[in-house]
């Protein structure tokens, strides 16, 4: 484990980049800005390190022109409809940041914050502890929320990112990570012939604005099947509503589970590496974005512009808009409750 300054915000606040790197040589480079995996080295079928997330160069542009890469995200998870939701007797105002309805946590969620941070040994493997305390109102979000990311870079090539969180009055809470993967490197093309699993039979369709309509709907006879491994080429560019709706992929899926545990989300295989990516997940959905708003203008690492559908993202969460689908699972934590959330990326080869 190691620790270095990561630049300065425009206020001053020093920010500091830490080094993961387990026993087979895998690494972990994580921002206490955000939380963000700026870069995450591991094997593929030769044994050779690679880099299989988007990012950016510096702090400064993380700040400027990060399309949430890499990043914790909270205190909700997707979106809100118009930003509205009732807590108990109080009717809420959220900020509205996208295309009408608030998004990841709003203006400034968790993913534009200064965690602290410590760094830890364990028999797992090496992890950083990032702690955050969101006041009450921040955001315009009720209580005091206390919270902790741990993430550890395991010694079977996992990335483990453990949170929980408590509060002082009643509050939603739907923690979730955003990092773009390419399994072959950010950059070499798009993310479409990536072959792609998801153990859920059914998937929350989306309104005009990719708001939940309240259907849950079978994925059997659809493009968003995902019960087998298949590519997502084979369907993107089709007339499904719900494909031309979202641009693509970008639909919670409703896991196939009904209680807490730790249980495999997806499976997705890159060819050309032999890299494999299992997510598994605590929660009971799972976001799968297929890079739908990467236009072609964002300069990644080392310059590479990053291409229209060049990452996807596998976001284990609660369903979108709950606060305002009563038939959805709960996201209300209470005072005296404890929040728990575990996400495991774990990389393999075929």
């Amino acid at each position: 484990m190691s620790k270095a300054p990561y630049g300065n915000l425009a206020d001053g606040t020093a920010v500091d980049l830490y080094t993961l790197e387990n026993a087979n040589g895998a690494k972990a480079t994580i921002t206490n800005y955000g939380g963000i995996v700026t870069t995450l080295l591991v094997p593929d079928s030769n044994g050779e390190l690679g880099d299989v997330v988007l990012g950016c160069d510096d702090l400064q542009s993380y700040v400027a022109d990060s399309p949430y890469f890499g990043c914790l995200v909270g205190r909700y998870g997707n979106r809100i409809y118009a930003g509205k939701m009732k807590v108990g007797e109080q009717e809420i105002q959220l900020a509205i940041n996208n295309d009408g309805n608030h998004l990841h946590g709003g203006e400034v969620g968790f993913d534009k914050v200064v965690w602290d941070a410590e760094e830890k040994a364990t028999d797992d493997g090496p992890s950083l502890v990032l702690n955050y305390v969101s006041k009450d109102g921040e955001e315009n979000y009720p209580g005091t929320l206390t919270v902790q990311a741990v993430y550890t870079l395991t010694n079977d090539n996992a990335l483990k990112l453990d949170f929980t969180a408590s509060t002082d009055k009643t509050t939603v809470c739907n923690l979730t990570h955003h990092s773009y993967f390419h399994l072959a490197g950010p950059g070499n093309g798009t993310i479409l012939d990536h072959k792609v699993m998801i153990y859920a039979d059914r998937f929350t369709p989306v309104n005009e604005a990719l708001i939940p309509t309240g259907e849950l709907r079978p994925v059997a006879g659809t493009p968003f099947d995902f019960t087998s491994l298949k590519k997502p080429v084979d369907d993107i560019g089709g007339d499904d509503e719900q494909l031309k709706l979202g641009g693509g992929f970008d639909h919670n899926w409703i896991l196939n589970k009904d209680n807490a545990d730790l249980t495999l989300a997806a499976r997705v295989e890159e060819e050309s590496t032999g890299r494999v990516l299992e997510v598994l997940t605590t929660e009971p959905a799972m976001q799968f974005y297929s890079g739908n708003f990467l236009d072609g203008t964002i300069k990644g690492k080392g310059g590479v512009v990053y291409p229209y559908r060049g990452g996807f993202c596998m976001e284990p969460q609660h369903y979108p808009d709950s606060p305002n689908q009563p038939d959805f699972p709960s996201t209300l934590l209470s005072p005296g409750e404890t929040y728990k959330n575990t996400i495991i990326y774990k990389f393999s080869t075929v």
